[in-house]
């Protein structure tokens, strides 16, 4: 059985377990909205630290309250953590729960014949942005 970890680079995260199916679907779900896509990839641009809410309410240009709406989607997803830092609250992008989606959509890519998933294999190369732990920079 194929997995993400096979076809790409190590992350400077670890992931382990199987995402069910049911939890892959709240995420894609989530996912499925342009605000919600939107904010979210910023927060995986924000990296570990994240964003304030106000920062990424004024990067999309919405309102705090469609944003408000958007981030528990997304956290109600796993897909969104958030953690108070005085009286603002920072949100980041839960990196270990993109990577198990990311594992369970292409488990099974290649059937053994990994010619198969050499585009796959290809993309994830090069958005690759972190070599592995001990890798040389």
């Amino acid at each position: 059985r194929a997995t993400f970890a096979a076809l790409a680079p190590a992350r400077s995260f670890e992931h382990t377990g199987n995402m069910e199916a049911s939890d892959a679907v709240a995420a894609l779900a989530a996912l499925a909205h342009d605000g919600r896509l939107a904010a979210f990839r910023l927060l995986v641009a924000a990296g570990p630290d994240g964003l304030a809410a106000g920062d990424l309410s004024r990067a999309l240009a919405v309102p705090p309250s469609t944003l408000s709406a958007s981030l528990a989607t997304l956290s109600h997803a796993g897909l969104v953590s958030a953690r108070r830092d005085g009286r603002r609250i920072l949100y980041a992008a839960r990196l270990d729960r993109m990577a198990l989606l990311l594992d369970h959509l292409a488990a099974d890519c290649c059937q053994g014949r990994p010619e198969v998933c050499a585009p796959l294999a290809a993309t994830l190369a090069r958005v690759a942005c972190c070599p592995p732990p001990g890798a040389p920079a």
